[in-house]
């Protein structure tokens, strides 16, 4: 016959339970009569925490701005850059296009099929085709007038 004692060993069980129980009470507490007491010393390290962290944000903020502005000068000069060399090309080609219309070969032709004659002698007036420059100052000029007598 088996025993009880062969079946399970002897196993003491832990409890969860150890000392005396806490017990806790609520208990309203009145601050409305308290007064802070003011620490000079302690109002004058925030004081000087504030204007240090001011100073921080306005170099901070100083940095910035000037970083978004070198930024967007950077965009506008690529900007007229390529603004301006879209204009040194299209000047270009209308140079090209004056200098083909002015082709002496091209208006003696346009001129034949218009049904127009060579000049006489005379007739012909060379113009000045070099423009001086803007930079340059003109001493003196003349130009042809033409006097109409009084009737």
């Amino acid at each position: 016959m088996a025993s009880a004692l062969s079946v399970a060993p002897f196993t003491r069980r832990r409890s969860n339970w150890s000392g005396t129980p806490e017990v806790y009470f609520a208990k309203a507490i009145d601050n409305s009569r308290l007064v802070k007491v003011e620490n000079p010393h302690k109002s004058r390290e925030m004081r000087q925490f504030g204007v240090a962290l001011a100073c921080l944000f306005v170099l901070v903020m100083t940095f910035a701005w000037q970083h978004f502005k070198a930024i967007e000068y950077g965009y506008k000069i690529e900007t007229l850059r390529a603004q301006r060399d879209g204009l040194v090309e299209v000047n270009r080609a209308l140079r090209l296009e004056e200098a083909s219309l002015r082709a002496p070969e091209r208006i003696d032709t346009l001129a034949r099929k218009l049904g127009l004659q060579s000049p006489q002698a005379g007739q012909v007036m060379q113009m000045d085709t070099s423009m001086p420059d803007a930079a340059t100052p003109v001493l003196a000029s003349m130009t042809p007038t033409t006097v109409m007598p009084a009737r």
